[in-house]
């Protein structure tokens, strides 16, 4: 099924994209989990819109031991010496990738990219940091940008946080899986990059599970399954 956009009308005035994100992670997890080994399991987790709860910093959780606030009756922390602004990551739509042999590991994960982790230079900034965590722990990792409403690419951010010497990826859609591996006691980053455009069909890449084992992702099967499953035509 070619990439539809939807992001724009027709389609976003019929459908909302974080239903067809969240459904999509949840398909593609499911889809692994079908085909991982044992010893291993794939998550979805989407979460949109992220903040911090203003009042778990006000009131005392219903549900806490009374044991406890006798122990520490009304226990108030000293004024924090320094506080300053911090961004915390807004959309996360991914699909993560555990290794339980030596209990929960994550070994690698596909990030499905948001309008909100594009559309101001602290969330981009938020969205690379996570991704040069996963990369500089040897995770895996497979990103998946259809957002067309904006222009940014976060794989050319992700690549100059790294300090990367690579020509910029002239494109604003985009499938890329990486891969840190260590030839010679010498580690380097291995890139798998598929341009994509509205109205094509969707790449299969490999998703690389930290401790050696490839798996194929095939994003137009999981996207396919996901556009009958939310009932959207392929005319839209």
């Amino acid at each position: 099924m070619p990439l539809l956009d939807h992001f724009r009308p027709p389609l976003s005035t019929r459908r909302h994209w974080h239903s067809f994100h969240n459904a999509w992670s949840t398909y593609l997890a499911d889809d692994l989990n079908q085909r991982l080994p044992e010893g291993y399991f794939a998550e979805p987790n989407a979460q949109f819109g992220i903040e911090i709860d203003v009042a778990t910093y006000s009131e005392v959780d219903s549900g806490t031991s009374s044991r406890w606030l006798e122990e520490y009756p009304q226990w108030i922390p000293e004024s924090p010496t320094v506080t300053l602004p911090f961004q915390l990551n807004t959309d996360v739509i991914e699909v993560q990738v555990f290794s339980f042999q030596e209990g929960p590991t994550l070994v690698g994960a596909i990030e499905l990219i948001s309008p909100a982790n594009k559309d101001r230079p602290a969330h981009r900034d938020a969205f690379t940091s996570k991704c040069q965590t996963y990369l500089q722990q040897g995770i895996g990792l497979i990103i998946v940008d259809v957002v067309t409403m904006l222009s940014a690419n976060l794989h050319n951010e992700l690549m100059k946080r790294l300090g990367m010497p690579i020509e910029p990826m002239d494109a604003d859609l985009y499938a890329i899986a990486y891969r840190v591996a260590e030839t010679s006691e010498s580690p380097h980053l291995d890139i798998w990059q598929e341009a994509l455009r509205v109205g094509s069909q969707l790449p299969i890449l490999p998703l690389y599970l930290k401790g050696g084992l490839y798996l194929p992702i095939n994003l137009e099967s999981a996207y396919h399954y996901t556009c009958i499953r939310q009932r959207i035509p392929e005319s839209t």
